[in-house]
C-alpha cells in the first residue's frame, strides 16, 4: 500500500508499466511532457483525450496537478511560445505547476490497451492484435484488434449498436462486406492504413475513428465504418482510471467532464 503521499513518478511508473515507451510509434511523443517527477507531489490526476485551455482550467478548479492525457500537448519540436493554443496550454500549466502526461501509441499498441477497450465496448470475444508484435517476455502487442461476436449481428443491427455504444450522432460506412457481421477488426483514432490489414485477417468489418473519402473505395469485401476520432477513443479516460486505480488506489482520479472533441455535427 502506497502512504498518503504520492509522487508523480509514481504515476508515470504505473503508466509506463502498463504501455512502456518503447512501445509508441517512431513519429510519437508520449511520456511526461511537463512537469517534475520525484520532487512533486500529486494532489489528483484529470483524464482526457486532449489538452486544452479548458481542461487545465478543470484541474485548477479541482486542485488537481496531474493530466493525463491520450494525444500529446507537445507533437513535434516547439520552438517558440507566444500565444498559439500550445503555449497558451503551457504557460496557464506551468502557472499553476500543472504536470502534463501523454500515453498515446504506446497505449494504443499495448496489450489490453486503447483497442483492447474499444473491442471490450463492442462486446467482441477472444480479441489479439490485428498487427501482433511479439515481444520477449511473451507477451502480445500490437496495433489496432480483432475479435469476433459471438452471434452474426446484421449489418443494421451492427450500426445501431455502434451509434448506441458509442453514442455517434452519424457514422459514415460503405456498402461492402457480407451481410451478417461476424468478425471485426480495429483500430482508434486515424486508422484506415490498417483496412488491408484487416481484409488480410478476413474480417467482415473493419471499424476506425476517420477515413478519408478515397480511401473508402476497393473494399467491396469488407464493411468499413468510420465513428469519428474522438467518439472511437473516448473510453481512453476510463481505461487510464483502471490502470490507475489498480496500482494507485489512493490517488485521487476523475475523467474530464470537459468534451474536448474540436468537431460539432449541425443535424
Amino acid at each position: 500500500m502506497h502512504g498518503a503521499a504520492i509522487h508523480i513518478q509514481e504515476i508515470v511508473d504505473a503508466l509506463e508499466h502498463f504501455a512502456p515507451l518503447p512501445l509508441q510509434e517512431s513519429y510519437d511523443n508520449a511520456g511526461l511532457l511537463l512537469g517534475l517527477t520525484k520532487e512533486q507531489e500529486a494532489t489528483g490526476a484529470l483524464l482526457c483525450l486532449d489538452v486544452t485551455e479548458e481542461i487545465i482550467d478543470e484541474a485548477i478548479s479541482l486542485d488537481y496537478n496531474v493530466i493525463i492525457a491520450h494525444h500529446p500537448l507537445i507533437f513535434s519540436g516547439v520552438k517558440k511560445i507566444t500565444n498559439d493554443l500550445i503555449s497558451r496550454c503551457l504557460i496557464k500549466a506551468i502557472k499553476h505547476d500543472i504536470a502534463i502526461y501523454a500515453a498515446h501509441t504506446n497505449l494504443d499498441n499495448a496489450y489490453q490497451g486503447v483497442n483492447y477497450e474499444i473491442a471490450n465496448r463492442m462486446g467482441l470475444a477472444d480479441v489479439s492484435p490485428l498487427i501482433p508484435v511479439k515481444e520477449s517476455s511473451g507477451s502480445s502487442h500490437g496495433g489496432g484488434a480483432v475479435g469476433h461476436f459471438l452471434k452474426p449481428m446484421r449489418r443494421k443491427d451492427f450500426l445501431q449498436m455502434l451509434k448506441d455504444v458509442f453514442k455517434v450522432e452519424a457514422i459514415r460506412y460503405n456498402e461492402g462486406g457480407p451481410k451478417e457481421i461476424t468478425t471485426v477488426a480495429l483500430c482508434g483514432g486515424a486508422g484506415s492504413f490498417m483496412s488491408d490489414s484487416a481484409l488480410g485477417v478476413h474480417a467482415d468489418a473493419f471499424v476506425t475513428g476517420e477515413i478519408k473519402y478515397h480511401d473508402f473505395f476497393g473494399y467491396e469485401n469488407i464493411m468499413l465504418v468510420a465513428l469519428g476520432h474522438y467518439e472511437s477513443e473516448q473510453f481512453t479516460k476510463n481505461l487510464f482510471q483502471q490502470i490507475l486505480k489498480e496500482k494507485l488506489p489512493e490517488l485521487k482520479t476523475k475523467i474530464a467532464l470537459t468534451n474536448t472533441n474540436p468537431i460539432k455535427v449541425y443535424k
